[in-house]
Order: C-alpha cells, then structure tokens, then sequence
C-alpha cells in the first residue's frame, strides 16, 4: 500500500503546527493527499487560536519553535482538550530523550527518512483508537492495593 493512498478521512480535520513553512507545507500536502482537512499553524500561539477557533481530530506538532516549544504548546492544549491526540515531531527527539512519558503527547517520532512514513502510520492508528488511548503523561497511577498472603 502507497504511502500517499487515500483513505476515508474526509471527516478528520488535523491542526498542523511548525515554524518551518517548507516542512509545514510537506507534511500538509501529504495529508491532504490522504484526504486530511489539515489547517496550519506557524507557531504555537497561533495554534492555540487555531485550535480555539475550530474542532480538530488530532494535533502534530515541531517540538523546537521559538517563544513556545512543542511541550509547552501540548501542555496548554491538554488543559482544555486532554483527550486530544497529539503526535510530537523532533529532531531533537533522541538527544533529548523525547518520549510520551515525558512529553505529553500520544506519540513522539525522530525526524528521518522515514518520518513521513512514520507520521502516516501514526495519524491512522491514533484516529481510529476508540476510545482514545490517554498519553502516559497524563495518566495516573493508583497505588496497588497489598495482596493478603494465604
């Protein structure tokens, strides 16, 4: 299967967030060749008015930007909207130790040769999850209960 084949997507609208307009403008147009609606943000403020604006599916994010990096901009989306699936872009993600535990987002992928792949595969996987798996940042454990030994 193309990486570029449609699929049945026409409802899911993505919000596209990085302050490199070249990369932005890849990712989007391999989105929309997907039949993503996808609406771009060039920073995170104007994704967080994006985002205020209209209801989108699912959020990817650079994480280095000035003013406001991808964890700050997912932070401030998770106040409003937690269960909103976010997939955090890096090159930075390995040197940093960017992961989901530690990042807030449901997925962190490296940029690479094969990020676009990567990319597609986990837009499709985190939209069709019912119901939406919470990244492991946000999620809370409680203390196991003690077993009483026979």
């Amino acid at each position: 299967m193309s990486v570029v084949s449609r699929s049945n997507s026409s409802s899911s609208r993505i919000l596209l967030v990085d302050d490199n307009k070249l990369g932005l403008s890849a990712r989007k147009a391999v989105l929309e060749e997907l039949g993503y609606a996808v609406v771009t943000a060039g920073s995170g403020q104007e994704a967080l008015s994006r985002f205020a604006e209209h209801h989108f599916q699912l959020v990817v994010t650079d994480y280095k930007m000035p003013r406001m990096n991808g964890v700050d901009l997912i932070a401030e989306l998770r106040k409003g909207s937690p269960d909103i699936p976010i997939i955090l872009l890096s090159g930075f993600a390995d040197t940093l130790g960017l992961d989901e535990t530690n990042t807030g987002a449901n997925a962190v992928i490296q940029k690479s040769a094969n990020e676009v792949v990567l990319m597609v595969r986990t837009v499709r996987r985190l939209l069709r999850e019912t119901p939406r798996k919470k990244p492991a940042a946000s999620q809370q454990t409680e203390p196991r209960a003690k077993r009483k030994s026979s």
